[in-house]
Formats: C-alpha cells, sequence, structure tokens
C-alpha cells in the first residue's frame, strides 16, 4: 500500500469517527409549556373502574363525562355506573346497560352483547327471543369488525330491520347440517357447516336477529342461535363453549359529537385534530400523544429520545416536531475538504456493495420464493401428472409470474371480471397480443391443492367448443394462477337477471344456449376420455362469447371417475338453488346431479327469475319448487318470462318445461341423462326449424296461386278465340280450381 493510500485511509476514518463522536453529543430539547400528565379521566374523577380504564369523554359520576347538551344525543350517552358489588368491579353504560370490557380513545368500545337463542331447553331462564341493543340516539353503532354469526343446524339466520311499517332484511347466512365426526369439521373454523358468519353494513345501530329453517323437519327442532361478535375473540375461542354461554364481546364505534357540529377550540388549544371518514373521531396531532378531550390532554412527544440525528447532528426538540441542526466545528477548511471528500467516496461505495449484495439477496430470496410456491401449489403433483400422460402437455403452458402481472397490470382492481369461491378473474393481454382470462386461485392449503390440480388435469382433457379452453397455469406466486381464453360477454346469469337492450335473450336464443350446454355437458358424462362431473353447473358459470354461443366454464370442484363408477362420494359442494336434493342428503354425486343443476339452468331461462328468492314464500324460495308447482297447479304460463311467451309457441315451451320438469325429479334415476336431455332439445329445435319452413312455403304457394288468378283474369279479358268446353272459357275453370287449392 502506497502513502498517499494510507493517508486517504487514515482521514476516511478519521472523518467517520469524528462525525460520530459529535452525534453522540446530548441532544437539546426545547420545554415544553405544558407539564405532562399522565391522566385519562377528568381531575379529580375516577379513572378506572375494577381493571378497565374509563377515559373522558366517559366518566363516573357527575361533572366527569361528557354530557348531552355537548354531543346532541341522550344527556346519559357517555356515563358509567361502576357496580361495586362484583369482584372487580365492573363498568356499565347507563344510557343503554351495556356491560363495558374496554374503551379506547380511539372511537371503539367494546362490551358484552347478548345471544339470541332458538329452541335451546338449556336456557330455561332466559327469553326466548332477546336481541342486541338498540344503539339509536346514540353516538354508538356497531364496527365493521364484528361479524353477524350464526350456530345452528341447516337453518338460515337474518338480520332484520323494522322501520315505517316495513322489514328490511340487511343480512344473513345459511349453515349446512352435518352430524358426522368428521375431524376436519371439529375444527374452530366457521364455513357454512353447522356454522356461518356475515358482514356488517357501515353504521348499523339497530337489527334483530330471525332463522328460518330450510333443511328438514329436525333441524327445526334443534337448538340454534345468532349473536354478533367481535372477529378477533371468535377466532381465538373455541366454539364448543360458546353454546353455554349467553353474553359475547361486541366492538362499538362511538364519536363524541354531532355531524353539525363541526367546530371546536380544541383543534388549536389543545393540539388536537378531527380525523376519520365521517370527521368525527378527535385524536392528537402529529407529534402529540395523551386524550385530546381534555384540556392540555396533548402533550408533546420528545422525538429526541429516539436519537433520530444520528447522522446529521444535534437533535432540537419542539412542539409538535424536532430538528437536526448541525454541529459547531473548529476545523480549517482544507482538512474539512478532505473529510467530507473521503466520507462522501466511503458512503458511495458502501452504497455500491450494500445495493450490488441487495440486489443477490434479493434474487436469491425469489428464487427460493418461487421454489417454495411451486411446492406448495402442487408443481410437483403436476409434474406427476404430466409424466403419467394424465395432462395433455401440448396443450397447457407453464406461464412466468412477470409474464402475468404485466398483462393484467400487477392484477389492477379495474381488470376484475368477476368473483367466486374459487378465487378472482382477471383480464389481461399476453405479450403476443391475445386477450386471456387470469384466475387468481385462493390461497391452497393441504387436500385444496389437489382440487386446484384437478381443475388443470380435467381441463386439459376436455376438447370441446362449448367448454372453457384452459391455455395454461402459474405456481410459482404465492396463490395459483390459471390462464383461459377470455370470454368477451359474460355470464348468462346476467342476461337472464338483468335486462339488456343490446341483446335481449329471445325465445329462439335461450333454447340455443341451453341445447349447446346440454352438449357440453353430455359430452363431459358420456364422450370424454374419462367420465368428467361438473358438480357446480349454474348460470353464473356459464359464460357466451363474442358470437353469444355458450361456454360452460369454472371446473373448480368437478371429478373424473373410472368408467366402471357410478357416482362421487364427497363432503358435499355447490352452490344453494342448485344443489341436487338427492346428493345433498346421501354426498353421492353422479351424472344426474348434475342433469338435476342443468334442469335448474332452465327453469331460470323460462322464468327468468333467480334460483333462489326471499321475496316468493318460504316454500317457494327455491326456483325449482317454484317451478315444479306451477306445471303441477297448470298455471306455467303464468311464471314465464315475458320474452319467452312473446316469441316462443306454446307446444315447444311445454315441451321444454315437461324436460326441465323430469331433469328436477328427486328420484335420480327418474331423471335423464345429458344425452337425452341434449337429444330432445335439439329434437324441439328441429321441431321449430321444420315449423317455420313449413310456414314459409305455404306463403310462397299463396303468392304464387294468387298471381296465377291475375295472370288467367289478364289472359281471358284480352282473349277473342272461341270459348271450350262447351261455351266455358278457359277463365270459368282456372280460377275456381286455383281457389280450391287455396
Amino acid at each position: 500500500m502506497s502513502r498517499s493510500q494510507f493517508q486517504f485511509l487514515v482521514l476516511h476514518f478519521t472523518s467517520l469517527f469524528i462525525l460520530w463522536a459529535m452525534s453522540s453529543r446530548t441532544t437539546l430539547a426545547a420545554a415544553s409549556p405544558v407539564p405532562p400528565t399522565d391522566s385519562i379521566a377528568k381531575l379529580h374523577c375516577p379513572s378506572h373502574c375494577g381493571h378497565i380504564a374509563i377515559p373522558y369523554p366517559f366518566g363516573i359520576g357527575e361533572g366527569c363525562y361528557l354530557t348531552g347538551s355537548d354531543t346532541g344525543f341522550y344527556s346519559n350517552s357517555f356515563q358509567i355506573i361502576c357496580n361495586y358489588s362484583t369482584s372487580p368491579p365492573k363498568p356499565f353504560l347507563t344510557s343503554t346497560s351495556l356491560e363495558v370490557l374496554e374503551i379506547s380513545i380511539e372511537g371503539t368500545l367494546q362490551v358484552r352483547s347478548p345471544i339470541t337463542f332458538s329452541n335451546c331447553t338449556d336456557k330455561p331462564g332466559l327469553p326466548s327471543n332477546r336481541q342486541t341493543y338498540n344503539l339509536e340516539q346514540t353516538p354508538f353503532w356497531y364496527s365493521q369488525d364484528n361479524r353477524f354469526t350464526s350456530m345452528s343446524c341447516g337453518g338460515i339466520a337474518l338480520m332484520t330491520k323494522f322501520s315505517n311499517g316495513l322489514t328490511t332484511t340487511l343480512g344473513g347466512c345459511l349453515s349446512i347440517c352435518d352430524y358426522s365426526s368428521n375431524p376436519v369439521l371439529k375444527k374452530n373454523t366457521c364455513i357454512g357447516i353447522n356454522c356461518c358468519q356475515s358482514t356488517f353494513p357501515k353504521y348499523l345501530k339497530n337489527f334483530n336477529a330471525s332463522f328460518a329453517d330450510v333443511i328438514n323437519a329436525r333441524s327445526a327442532k334443534e337448538c340454534k342461535y345468532a349473536f354478533v361478535v367481535k372477529q378477533s375473540w371468535f377466532t381465538r375461542t373455541n366454539m364448543s363453549v360458546i353454546g353455554d354461554m349467553d353474553y359475547v364481546p361486541v366492538e362499538l364505534k362511538w364519536s363524541a359529537r354531532p355531524y353539525s357540529d363541526i367546530s371546536n377550540n380544541w383543534t388549536v388549544s389543545n393540539n388536537s385534530t378531527y380525523i376519520s371518514d365521517d370527521g368525527r373521531l378527535l385524536l392528537c396531532s402529529k407529534g402529540y400523544e395523551g386524550n385530546p378531550y381534555l384540556l392540555h390532554g396533548c402533550q408533546d412527544i420528545n422525538e429526541c429520545e429516539g436519537r433520530p440525528c444520528v447522522s446529521y447532528g444535534i437533535c432540537i426538540n419542539y412542539p409538535g416536531g424536532f430538528k437536526c441542526d448541525p454541529p459547531p466545528t473548529s476545523l480549517r477548511p482544507e482538512k474539512l475538504v478532505v473529510i467530507v471528500t473521503s466520507s462522501v467516496f466511503g458512503v458511495l461505495l458502501i452504497l455500491i456493495c450494500g445495493w450490488w449484495s441487495h440486489k443477490v439477496i434479493k434474487k436469491r430470496k425469489n428464487i427460493k420464493r418461487k421454489k417454495k410456491f411451486f411446492k406448495q401449489n402442487g408443481g410437483f403433483l403436476l409434474e406427476q401428472q404430466f409424466s403419467s400422460g394424465e395432462v395433455n402437455v401440448e396443450k397447457i403452458k407453464l406461464f412466468n409470474s412477470k409474464e402475468l402481472e404485466k398483462a393484467t397490470d400487477h392484477f389492477n382492481v379495474d381488470r376484475i371480471l368477476g368473483q367466486g369461491g374459487q378465487g378472482t378473474v382477471y383480464k389481461g393481454m399476453l405479450a403476443d397480443g391475445r386477450i386471456v382470462a387470469v384466475k387468481k386461485s385462493k390461497l391452497v392449503h393441504g387436500g385444496e391443492v389437489r382440487q386446484f390440480i384437478n381443475e388443470i388435469v380435467i381441463l386439459s382433457q376436455i376438447i370441446h367448443r362449448n367448454v372453457v379452453k384452459l391455455l395454461g397455469c402459474c405456481l410459482e406466486t404465492e396463490v395459483p394462477l390459471l390462464v383461459y381464453e377470455f370470454i368477451a360477454n359474460g355470464t348468462l346469469s346476467d342476461y337472464i337477471h338483468q335486462q339488456n337492450e343490446e341483446f335481449p335473450l329471445t325465445w329462439e336464443i335461450r333454447l340455443r344456449v341451453a341445447i349447446e350446454v346440454a352438449r357440453a355437458l353430455s359430452y363431459l358424462h358420456s364422450a370424454a376420455a374419462f367420465p368428467i362431473y361438473h358438480r357446480d353447473i349454474k348460470s353464473s358459470n356459464i359464460l357466451l362469447d363474442d358470437k353469444y354461443r355458450a361456454k360452460v366454464a369454472d371446473f373448480g370442484t368437478s371429478r373424473s371417475i373410472s368408467i366402471d363408477q357410478t357416482h362421487l362420494t364427497t363432503l358435499v359442494y355447490g352452490t344453494f338453488g342448485y344443489l341436487d336434493p338427492e346428493y345433498f342428503q346421501s354426498s353421492q354425486f353422479t351424472d344426474k346431479s348434475d342433469v338435476y343443476s342443468f334442469g335448474v339452468v332452465l327453469a331460470e331461462l323460462l322464468t327468468g327469475q333467480k334460483p333462489v328468492s326471499f321475496t316468493r314464500s318460504q316454500e317457494e324460495r327455491s326456483l325449482a319448487t317454484y317451478f315444479l308447482l306451477s306445471m303441477d297447479q297448470d298455471c306455467l304460463f303464468d311464471v314465464l318470462d315475458p320474452q319467452v311467451t312473446r316469441y316462443g309457441g306454446k307446444e315447444e315451451i311445454t315441451a321444454v318445461a315437461n324436460l326441465a320438469k323430469r331433469c328436477l325429479n328427486l328420484n335420480g334415476r327418474r331423471r335423464p341423462t345429458m344425452k337425452e336431455v341434449a337429444v330432445e332439445l335439439e329434437a324441439i329445435q328441429s321441431s321449430i326449424k321444420a315449423s317455420n319452413h313449413v310456414d314459409q312455403n305455404l306463403e310462397e304457394v299463396a303468392y304464387i296461386q294468387t298471381h296465377e288468378i291475375t295472370e288467367a283474369w289478364d289472359i281471358v279479358s284480352t282473349s277473342t278465340g272461341p270459348c271450350i268446353d262447351g261455351g266455358r272459357s278457359s277463365f270459368d275453370a282456372q280460377p275456381l280450381l286455383t281457389l280450391k287449392t287455396l
């Protein structure tokens, strides 16, 4: 090492040492104008009830809480009653009598809320229909961090609200019965089996819980209960003990002023500000902490205690912030230049080395992450399928994550085409200009990996014009991605249930779509390499391409079986309203279960109504039941869609309706096969075309014969020759013959 290089290194390390020494000097802090305080309540007021902190504007005793004249609500909305008869003491809201579990100065409040029970013989001391508390005229409302939860066997739990003489349904959920000892269902999960949940609308203050049985008489007699609960508490609690509880914790939101009051001198004198989407939550301003509802409750934070100026100089704290002042120096200018220059080069060298190391480490991490996700998403399982020949390798492409991120603009929400139980579908454009649909599946775990790979295996075997084509997949991302051909015109459900003036669903189009779907299912059941059961046939899984041809989609729950099998035994999958009752009872899915779901789609095409509707009576909520009742009562044409009766003939409509009735037979053995369904629909379509052809020929014959009469009239009127047939002219015979023919 040369002498100059040695001197440079000495100067470099010397400069770093000087900067470190200067930054280690004691920081300066400006004196706060108000002495700090740890109080959360008003002066001379209790700040706790038992173990629960009571911050102002809440308070215990007169003068210790914010009154109604300041809020516009009940005068005692923020009053707390501390019950000292229990150990430890418990706080209660005076305005609602709810027990308080926790109060946050940031606008949340946890209370104990009652559970609503029905048919529960082990709750003799409780009212039969307890409801949550009405929060109208209070500064409280239910937080969206809660969930409306129902724990029942085969029932619907509803959130309803009675207003202006009308009962409005705000939400609800359906739980499915399961009496088995399946260990999977014993986990602390609420996924729709013996337990279901739904979210909350914003700013909800009042609602009632009610129940409706939809499965069988046994479930109607069993104990069921519904409640509002803070979701984070629910996920940490063993569900088996909730049935023994009378109350559960619920989170409320609160505000200390009404909408009309937008002026308050706290924003200036108390170092606080109003924030949040409704502009009613008061918090300390940036650089302050404490209780903003108390005079001088927001105290300055000494940021210098965190030593933010280690590399810049001396930290000086002031109310609401801090600044870094450069340290005094007595170094000569030339020495300072050398120090600064060497320091700059040293820092640049460190930054370059750090950047290069970061790139290398990041690249290695990305490779490891992609390998981890590839394994997690079933990549090795798919490779086994490749090697076994079950997947058509020539037709399935493995995309990389960068290619699909670029195609979907990093999965921009504006590119979302639809969302469902299996994942979210985005519209994308590949580098070669092809428009595709990219399905971003939900996180897969355990057995769900096989379900995802199952969709790839099944779709690789299907080659049919009425089935959505799978182009490839990507397994190196956190969630697996499937790439399909893009179907331009949305779902059949949209056209049935939402009027489209540009493309009305006429009777001819509905019949054609039904035939195309039937052909696709017939192919899956009897013409594919292995029989394939779709298991989720519904109008929202039937897409329409740019020529409005039907395409069957969403094979996430499908299964292929060996030819000698007659059914598939699984946990119940499907969509309520389309689900085969026989499959629901036996858990044995057959090809006739797909036939039942297709029968519901036929009923939708005929009536234009949804598969499940709460506007109909309880017995007729299911479209299948509603449709069959209309057939039995000989009032089919009273429930048909106007587009059907306007353009369709009575005979062919009746024929399709009878076919739908056979498909919806509760006994699966009496239902036709999909091949028979397709043949019958094609025969109905052919009869319509033949009828139209006959009508057209009759019109042509009428025109020709009328034209011949006119010509005969012209010939006789201009003829000067002799009459024939004993004195009758040719005109005398021709018109009579023509009229007889007509």
